[in-house]
């Protein structure tokens, strides 16, 4: 597995809520001995308030120019790793932003999966008063596109370690930097 074709290149996270962008990102930036940002972490310092009251007092649209200005800044970066919120790649100028400067990897999970991530979390506004699997299976499907058009490799996290998805990422990145 070589490492160094990935080094001028950033990692980027996409996938629906749950799936593993944080955990995965958090163990592949030590594999790799990089930054990891966080696309949520970085709005939330941004706005000095935390993505439930940003969704209460603002509104999701809000939220979104918010996100779409920070991944704009976060995409200047070179050879970090990038774990970008559920939501960021609806927007197709932030894709582009993202695609400037790296490699996007979908992680992907089961709705089921997925309800039993995130059921305990009070962090995730959309899924409020919705934490069951329908609710999130519909919710899925109807970001499906916009996660397999922005990705430019998927890998599952369901029924892996977090070892085996992290070096998973590396492999078919340094395939895809190969095949450009």
């Amino acid at each position: 597995m070589e490492k160094g074709k990935l080094e001028s290149y950033n990692i980027v996270f996409a996938g629906f809520m749950g799936v593993g962008k944080t955990t995965v990102s958090s163990h592949l930036a030590k594999l790799l001995n990089r930054e990891v940002i966080e696309t949520d972490t970085y709005i939330v310092e941004k706005a000095s308030m935390d993505i439930p009251s940003i969704f209460d007092k603002f509104g999701e649209n809000h939220f979104r120019d918010l996100e779409s200005e920070s991944v704009a800044e976060i995409s200047k970066k070179r050879g970090v790793i990038i774990s970008c919120g559920g939501g960021a790649v609806i927007r197709e100028k932030n894709v582009l932003e993202l695609k400037e400067s790296g490699i996007i990897i979908r992680l992907t999970a089961t709705p089921n999966t997925v309800l039993q991530r995130v059921k305990d979390s009070n962090e995730r506004p959309i899924l409020n008063g919705h934490m069951n699997t329908e609710f999130i299976a519909s919710l899925m499907e109807k970001r499906d596109n916009f996660y397999s058009n922005a990705a430019d490799i998927t890998i599952s996290t369901d029924g892996k370690t977090v070892d085996e998805v992290a070096k998973e990422c590396i492999e078919k990145s340094v395939s895809f930097i190969e095949s450009k």
